[in-house]
């Protein structure tokens, strides 16, 4: 048997099992919109903490992280390992237990669904809608670019990028059409086991081939001596603070994660989840990027590749780089599906039944979110080919942009003064900043070393308090909507 045979052979059967649990969740699945982009409401602790883990460690994590790594040294872990696990399970608890009474109260689906009842404005429901899946739509193409980059690389191009991109795509389609929120979670919670056991994995079989963590260290600082200093390389104080608070804010805004605040069983899963992340998270970040820095001291190139599967290919048995590949796949995957799930909550919820058909029954908009799943993921799919930038580049993006969205929220779930013009104000110009930084060339994008994510986040707030200062309420606008909620 080939080394090819074989590991596409092990990649598949993983897809397969994937494509399994899905049909079993299906057999479980009730045909109402609520169960399929929520699971009825119902996860525990164990489900929720590693779906959300796995839905935000994707491509951005097993490649685009090493990749940073190699290049400019493994400070990126303060950023991702420390101080975004701690951020975001501070804004788990600021945000999600917040969203989560909402959603108990009032049923609520999605965000935007909550802040235009808020303010008694499907403009603004549909204006959250939007920005969101406008974002959301480079970071699935983020996953299919990992995917396809990942297997024609494994693979020495006997697998081009185009079939590897659409084999996953394909099956990420299949298992989340069929299964909705309850398939994806229970394939969360298997990946995220997966995924973290494999980087270990691949991390320690590394540093065996490597002569041990003393000589992979060695080797890294006699090529890189900045690696081992704080503060060396690119890296500043208010880079690194720009892009852990733009990480973390952006994360809570991202549709798949910002969802998961509504789904948990009780007010104590949610505290138990938000308590636990930041231990995951550092035991995912810290073998992953170190990974990438360590190979910068090896005699390799991956300048214009991806770190990962080249060290696999030179150090690793053909079974073994298949097995951390999969697992790979496994943090694309989870990513993919829940984005997919949560743009077509968006999609249906959002503009299609408060603008297009608003009697919709609740049986036509569980079969509309299905057809969007397909439709959105064969879009990404097709841009994927065509990609502009690296995985960081899109990745980075994406989180700015969402992160515009955070402060507004925040606003409006612990202001009664707030109005929906201010809001309007705060998430418009905001938006609007940031959007002519990443996309005019000759706009700035740092400002006294604060990236334009920071600096835009600051004008959504100043906008959001002095636009609702200046206006009045409309008398749509439901002021205690928020206020007045208290836990079992």
């Amino acid at each position: 048997m080939s080394d090819t045979t074989l590991q596409l052979g092990i990649i598949g059967g993983y897809l397969v099992l994937s494509l399994l649990i899905g049909l079993l969740a299906y057999r479980l699945t009730d045909r109402t919109a609520e169960d399929y982009y929520l699971a009825s409401r119902t996860f525990g602790t164990v489900v929720l903490l590693f779906t959300t883990f796995a839905t935000l460690l994707s491509a951005f994590t097993f490649f685009g992280g090493p990749n940073v790594a190699y290049g400019s040294g493994p400070e990126w872990i303060l950023v991702m390992g420390l101080m975004d696990g701690v951020l975001f399970a501070v804004l788990w608890y600021v945000v999600g237990y917040k969203q989560w009474l909402l959603g108990r109260e009032h049923g609520y689906v999605t965000l935007g669904e909550m802040l235009g009842d808020r303010f008694g404005s499907p403009t603004l429901r549909g204006l959250v809608a939007g920005i969101s899946l406008f974002w959301l739509f480079p970071y699935v193409m983020l996953q299919q670019v990992g995917a396809g980059t990942a297997l024609e690389a494994l693979t020495g191009g006997e697998i081009s990028y185009a079939v590897g991109a659409g084999l996953v795509t394909m099956f990420i389609i299949a298992y989340v059409v069929l299964s909705g929120m309850r398939g994806i979670a229970w394939t969360d919670t298997l990946q995220g086991a997966f995924m973290l056991v494999m980087v270990w994995a691949a991390t320690l079989w590394a540093l065996s081939e490597f002569g041990g963590l003393s000589a992979a260290t060695a080797g890294m600082a006699e090529s890189n001596p900045g690696f081992l200093s704080l503060g060396g390389g690119p890296y500043s104080p208010q880079w690194m603070l720009s892009q852990a608070i733009g990480i973390a804010f952006g994360v809570a805004m991202f549709p798949q994660v910002n969802q998961r605040f509504f789904v948990a069983r009780s007010k104590k899963v949610l505290k138990r989840t938000f308590s636990l992340w930041p231990i995951l998270v550092v035991l995912l970040f810290v073998p992953a990027f170190m990974l990438g820095a360590w190979a910068r001291g090896l005699p390799i190139d991956a300048a214009d590749g991806n770190v990962l599967p080249v060290v696999l290919s030179e150090y690793a048995p053909a079974w073994f780089a298949a097995l951390v590949i999969a697992g790979a796949m496994a943090a694309m995957m989870s990513s993919s599906d829940s984005m997919l799930l949560s743009g077509s909550s968006y999609f249906t919820r959002d503009l299609y039944r408060p603008f297009v058909n608003p009697n919709a029954s609740d049986s036509w908009e569980d079969t509309l979110g299905r057809i969007g799943v397909a439709v959105f993921a064969i879009a990404a799919f097709v841009a994927s080919l065509y990609t502009p930038g690296t995985l960081i580049e899109i990745g980075g993006t994406a989180f700015g942009g969402f992160a515009q969205l955070a402060l507004p929220v925040i606003v409006a779930l612990y202001w009664k003064r707030v109005t929906k013009w201010g809001m309007f104000a705060g998430i418009i110009g905001s938006q609007a900043f940031y959007l002519l930084s990443v996309f005019l060339p000759f706009v700035p994008d740092t400002y006294g070393g604060w990236l334009a994510s920071v600096v835009g986040m600051l004008l959504g707030l100043v906008l959001t308090v002095s636009g609702s200062v200046v206006t009045s309420p409309a008398p749509t606008e439901d002021r205690d909507l928020y206020f007045d909620l208290h836990a079992d």
